[in-house]
């Protein structure tokens, strides 16, 4: 099962409310790379009927049925990964490593700055 973390949502709900997307769900995707690694996007969106809908430390999370299965076992987590350097992270508990996200750079608002925006943020 997809979870998330206290700080992880924390940051979250901190990131709807500055950017107004209160209202929003979060998506959490998935997709499988050339490679065999996974590349994780997460941004507020709105649900679909096809959408699996979890209610995590108060967030409220939405995963594609395409993306479910390759979240599975998966915790989304907000850490410092260097002194002052704040950033969401995967953790695919059936892989051997952990993925750093790079939503600072990588997409939407800047998750790590507290954007989380739609256009998801992928990690390498």
């Amino acid at each position: 099962m997809f979870t998330l973390t206290r700080a992880a949502a924390q940051q979250i709900q901190r990131a709807a409310q500055d950017s107004g997307a209160q209202d929003m769900v979060l998506r959490v995707a998935a997709q499988r790379l050339a490679d065999g690694s996974l590349d994780y996007g997460m941004g507020f969106d709105e649900s679909t009927d096809n959408d699996t809908r979890l209610l995590i430390e108060d967030v409220a999370v939405v995963l594609a049925p395409s993306h479910a299965q390759l979240l599975e076992d998966t915790v989304l987590d907000f850490v410092e990964l260097e002194p002052g350097h704040f950033n969401f992270i995967f953790v695919n508990q059936q892989s051997a490593f952990t993925t750093a996200s790079g939503c600072g750079s990588g997409g939407g608002g800047g998750c790590g700055s507290g954007g989380c925006g739609t256009g998801g943020c992928s990690t390498h």
